[in-house]
């Protein structure tokens, strides 16, 4: 970066008016449920023996990119809530598009090998133990960080050397693609957003939604009901996560944005950063045997 700029300003989400201090307790409460619910995922799995199967080992990578969205998002939201906007230093706004880049990428490209496993779960069951064994799953583990922290570099790459065009305002409440993009002299975002989209949104949304129909296909011809309603019991709660997930995100930077829609994009924007890392650990656990098990045993080792 040339310019001598060295600070941003964020407005956040303004015109709350009477809301302010209600949303801003809602945020707080949103924040420390998000935080609790994906560590205790995470410290199930690592004491409870029921849990050691690729679905959960996934799930709790999924914990572990919630972690690092919400801890690096929702701080600097709490602070433009309560105080009508936050100002950042420039590298601090980089490093939290960094951030949020690599857990975002890495959470799609997770997705999709958990709705893989998930396939070979239900149409190739005798296969599965030695398709996902261990050696595959902390594989593809490290393929996916690793690829997330590519692609999270590629982006900051991108935007290193553009110049500033003096603006110091970003109109959101995080350092997102586009609004970074608007501070410089540049029309490259759109095609920046379209690209980085396509390799890290409907890629990995393809992948699954092709899972998912031969899923289908193999459910649909067990004959009893029990059977199907038990095969799908298995990746409903993935495929709840995966709708919202990828539904926000493909709206908000597939889909151009421009004035009067800046609000919608930011409520999505709430919607993937705020509300699906706290909605991932309800929806694995709540209606989950193994988890409901292993807490009650952690609950009477504690006690």
């Amino acid at each position: 970066f040339t310019d001598n700029i060295t600070s941003i300003f964020l407005l956040g989400l303004y015109n709350l008016q009477n809301f302010t201090f209600p949303f801003f307790s809602l945020l707080v409460l949103i924040f420390c449920g998000t935080i609790s619910g994906n560590l205790l995922i995470m410290v199930l799995y690592l004491v409870s023996k029921t849990l050691q199967s690729p679905m959960y080992f996934f799930i709790t990578q999924l914990s572990l990119c919630d972690l690092l969205l919400t801890t690096d998002i929702v701080p600097v939201l709490l602070h433009t809530v309560l105080y009508g906007g936050s100002t950042i230093t420039l590298i601090r706004c980089i490093i939290q598009f960094s951030i949020f880049s690599a857990s975002e990428c890495s959470e799609c490209l997770l997705l999709s090998v958990m709705s893989y496993d998930r396939y070979v779960a239900i149409c190739n069951p005798l296969r599965y133990p030695s398709i996902m064994n261990h050696t595959t799953c902390v594989t593809s583990v490290h393929i996916i960080w690793l690829m997330g922290c590519i692609l999270a570099l590629i982006s900051v790459l991108l935007i290193y050397n553009l110049s500033f065009c003096g603006r110091q305002v970003i109109d959101h409440f995080f350092c997102d693609t586009e609004p970074i993009m608007r501070l410089f002299c540049s029309e490259i975002s759109i095609l920046q957003n379209l690209l980085m989209g396509s390799l890290v949104a409907v890629l990995p949304f393809v992948i699954i939604v092709t899972s998912y129909v031969y899923i289908v296909i193999t459910i649909l011809k067990i004959p009893s009901t029990t059977g199907r309603h038990k095969a799908f019991s298995t990746c409903s709660s993935h495929l709840i996560v995966v709708s919202i997930f990828f539904g926000t995100i493909i709206i908000v930077y597939m889909i151009p944005t421009r004035g009067e829609s800046l609000t919608l994009s930011k409520v999505l924007s709430l919607m993937y950063t705020v509300l699906t890392p706290l909605l991932n650990p309800i929806i694995y656990t709540l209606r989950n045997q193994d988890f409901k098990e292993a807490f009650q045993k952690l609950k009477s080792f504690t006690h």
